[in-house]
């Protein structure tokens, strides 16, 4: 393959079954999104933010990011000429900050203490006060599940001649709805099945309902199931995924995998299940949880 830019890469990521961790009887297979040029699925949803934003000279990008979007803009951003303001918690793993300083974005902290949400706040703040910022809000942004509706969804439905569930992290809402969409189109009975961490956890990546943020873009009464799992329940699954099936991925993954075994164990003989894994591991090698450590309830892992 040749391509005329970085940016021709991102998408057509490739479905691998999980032979090792498919119950009996089913098959999981696993939308490996860490094959993207930074890593994760983000970079679907910045091309498409950028690109349906036209943006006039002198604007800069303000987003606020648990990483992997920003990382994904920075991306972006340096490949067509435009300057990047990320609002990240403070208690982000090292990874993803030298990730976002390398590529050029600056980078705003907000309160580690206040997750996902808190750099939301920040960043409305933000761009409230100065013009010069266009803040893309992938919460809110339909260019996000339309990315992966016509990329994500549209990929699995070619590769794949039935799905009986769909399972992804519960985030901004746009793999859910996107992927989720195109997937109904195709196979009307498929169930949409969301991973959420619990309540009160900070997590990268993923986000509780109950933390009293809904982004809009998600409509939840499109969703079959919302099924919570723990961040020592993720870690686990990471891990494990690791052992046998050679899979190095982040932990919203673990969490993902995790929800699959669950509900294609529930599903009759035969049944499909995608779970989408969001980005590779490479972001959080500082995590302890590799090596079966106590997780640090101070830093975002997810």
């Amino acid at each position: 393959m040749v391509a005329g830019s970085l940016l021709d890469l991102i998408g057509n990521t490739p479905l691998v079954e999980l032979t090792r961790l498919s119950p009996p009887g089913r098959r999981i297979y696993a939308k490996l999104e860490g094959q993207n040029p930074t890593g994760s699925l983000k970079d679907r949803v910045a091309l498409a933010m950028v690109e349906a934003a036209g943006l006039e000279p002198g604007q800069e990008l303000l987003e606020p990011t648990s990483g992997n979007t920003g990382i994904s803009l920075a991306l972006v951003a340096k490949l067509k000429g435009l300057k990047l303001t990320c609002v990240m918690p403070d208690n982000a793993t090292p990874e993803r900050r030298t990730l976002l300083e390398l590529y050029g974005a600056t980078i705003i902290d907000s309160p580690g203490d206040q997750g996902s949400n808190g750099a939301v706040r920040m960043a409305q703040e933000i761009a409230a006060k100065y013009d010069r910022y266009v803040m893309l809000f992938q919460y809110a942004n339909e260019a996000n599940p339309r990315a992966h509706y016509e990329g994500t969804g549209a990929e699995i439905v070619r590769d794949l001649p039935h799905v009986d569930a769909l399972v992804a992290g519960l985030g901004t809402g746009g793999t859910l709805m996107g992927a989720g969409a195109r997937l109904r189109a195709a196979f009307p009975d498929v169930q949409i099945v969301a991973a959420e961490p619990l309540p009160g956890e900070a997590v990268m990546g993923l986000r509780s309902l109950e933390d009293g943020y809904v982004p809009p873009i998600l409509d939840v009464r499109k969703l079959d199931r919302k099924l919570l799992v723990s961040t020592t329940e993720a870690a686990a699954a990471v891990r494990v995924l690791l052992d046998r099936e050679g899979l190095f991925a982040g932990v919203s993954a673990g969490a993902v995998v995790h929800v699959a075994r669950r509900v294609a164990d529930e599903l009759p003989e035969g049944a499909v299940v995608v779970c989408v894994l969001a980005d590779g591991g490479w972001k959080y090698l500082s995590a302890p949880f590799w090596a079966g450590e106590e997780i640090d309830e101070g830093v975002l892992w997810w």
